[in-house]
């Protein structure tokens, strides 16, 4: 068990990667054998769990270490300023049509022109794996070397979502993974590197954030409302950015 939570820097996120391809190869397996509205069905209850998951996240904005770095009131101001300018920043670079570019190359690569929900699945299994707290804090974690154990929580969960997806998104769900090793395995070489990248406040700042984007996407996800929830991860870099702007004037 103790080797399961340490073990060598960088096993969280390669055990992450092997249970999101187990995972999608168990729910393409089943796919084929669910009718459309139980996959459908399937689809729904993700995407609630997204949404929950999401709600969770914002619990920092209730909490000390945000809001004595901006003070009282003020948390729910710098998020809403961070969303909506990284919401602008993603807008003007086009993060969105970047990401289905990217799940297009990644579909003409593998061969997969025929599957019509493949970028679909590419981009939101990226999204969903990539986005929550846990991807983030607990990359860092694992380069820190204080163990492996979020990042193997978050590969069951990941694993189970893999199954979900994949069972009516198809192939592009596995190929998610690599974009997982690569963001996650880039912040686990920062934090091998640099140490304690961020202060408490700014982790929860850019917890929140993340949060929102993820019920951003579960709405997508429900088909309720088409957001362009790509558009909205550089707000995931304002939030923190914002928080240490207000220390410094402060």
């Amino acid at each position: 068990m103790d080797f399961l939570q340490h073990g060598f820097i960088g096993m969280g996120t390669a055990v992450n990667v092997v249970l999101i391809i187990l995972g999608s190869l168990a729910g393409m397996a089943l796919g084929g054998r669910l009718s459309q509205r139980t996959a459908a069905t399937v689809t729904d209850v993700l995407s609630l769990v997204v949404l929950v998951i999401g709600a969770l996240s914002i619990r920092p904005l209730l909490q000390e270490p945000l809001n004595a770095a901006v003070g009282d009131g003020a948390a729910l101001v710098v998020i809403l300023l961070a969303l909506v300018i990284g919401s602008l920043i993603g807008s003007v670079l086009r993060l969105e049509e970047r990401m289905d570019d990217l799940g297009r190359w990644v579909r003409s690569r593998v061969g997969a022109e025929g599957d019509h929900h493949f970028i679909d699945g590419f981009v939101t299994a990226t999204l969903v794996f990539c986005v929550g707290p846990l991807a983030i804090l607990g990359a860092l974690s694992d380069g820190l070397g204080r163990g492996s154990e979020q990042l193997l929580v978050k590969g069951v969960l990941d694993g189970f979502a893999a199954v979900a997806f994949a069972s009516s998104l198809g192939m592009g769900v596995m190929l998610s993974a690599a974009a997982v090793a690569l963001y996650q395995g880039t912040l686990t070489v920062v934090g091998a590197l640099l140490g304690d990248v961020l202060p408490a406040a700014q982790i929860d700042a850019l917890t929140v954030a993340g949060g929102v984007v993820l019920m951003a996407l579960s709405i997508r996800l429900m088909g309720l409302k088409p957001m362009r929830v790509a558009d909205m991860l550089p707000a995931l870099v304002c939030a923190p950015l914002f928080v240490w702007f207000v220390q410094l004037a402060s």
